[in-house]
């Protein structure tokens, strides 16, 4: 059984990220390390049949063919949520349609029953069945904004560059103080 991860913000061809005057540069001395980098962690824990959820900024300020071979070079049945920063995104192959939110329905190995997940490039202060025990995964924020017991940055800021399982992000959110204020 495939197993299932999230990921965003990749930037890849995208220089700008490594810039000192960026909020939190990528600690990368060229963009073809940092591409390289971000292409081995990827493949490091994603499988070819496991799925993964981009959710925005795969690649940009690069070139069509430079995106392809980066996108053909990934692990996995990539399905591309998109982001501000995706001029390219609908020109690559995806394994489904781009789309700009999507609730997915993971069931991993190991899981006593499917979780429902909300996947957007932003952050949401709520978001469609929350009260009823979805979850929020997002990116574009490069680990700016603090994580709550129901809604993380799932981009690889936060993730030592690679996608992560929602076995990790439930681990992270089941650690993340309550920021809810008691009534």
């Amino acid at each position: 059984m495939p197993n299932t991860f999230f990921t965003s913000d990749s930037h890849f061809g995208h220089a700008s990220v490594l810039k000192p005057t960026m909020d939190r540069p990528r600690p990368f001395a060229t963009i073809e390390e940092h591409d390289e980098a971000l292409v081995a962690a990827w493949n490091a824990v994603v499988r070819p049949a496991d799925i993964v959820w981009h959710l925005g900024d795969f690649a940009y300020r690069c070139d069509l063919a430079y995106a392809a071979s980066v996108r053909a070079r990934l692990n996995g049945r990539i399905r591309l949520i998109r982001g501000n920063h995706d001029e390219l995104g609908g020109q690559l192959d995806w394994d489904g349609p781009v789309v700009h939110v999507q609730r997915v329905f993971v069931q991993d190995p190991g899981m006593p029953k499917p979780q429902a997940v909300w996947c957007s490039h932003y952050a949401h202060r709520t978001w469609p069945h929350a009260r009823h025990g979805d979850l929020h995964l997002y990116g574009h924020s490069h680990g700016s904004l603090p994580g709550t017991r129901t809604s993380l940055d799932v981009g690889v800021d936060c993730w030592n560059w690679a996608p992560v399982r929602l076995e990790q992000i439930l681990k992270r959110m089941a650690e993340t103080p309550d920021t809810v204020p008691a009534a």
